[in-house]
């Protein structure tokens, strides 16, 4: 079939954050979670105040903003104060 061997993405491929870099995963709702590492073809993000890791490819993942990375740093704050996080 023709272009079934070609790439749909047009650009090179991002670049590999380093582990706990706040990222946002614009597939779940611009859901924020810290990097931890490549699990294959996608990365493996984890909820900032803990929980289970997802995966989610890298084109869907973005530079979590300022004020995104605030929100889930006073969260996970919050659950800390609450004795949810160690």
């Amino acid at each position: 079939m023709y272009g079934e061997n070609v790439s749909t993405n047009s650009g090179p491929p991002p670049r590999v954050p380093t582990p706990g870099t706040l990222l946002t995963d614009t597939s779940r709702g611009d859901r924020v979670g810290e990097f931890r590492g490549v699990a294959g073809p996608y990365w493996a993000l984890r909820p900032v105040g803990g929980g289970r890791e997802w995966e989610v490819e890298p084109r869907y993942v973005r530079p979590a903003l300022l004020l995104e990375q605030l929100r889930a740093r006073t969260a996970r704050l919050n659950a800390r104060s609450r004795g949810e996080v160690l």
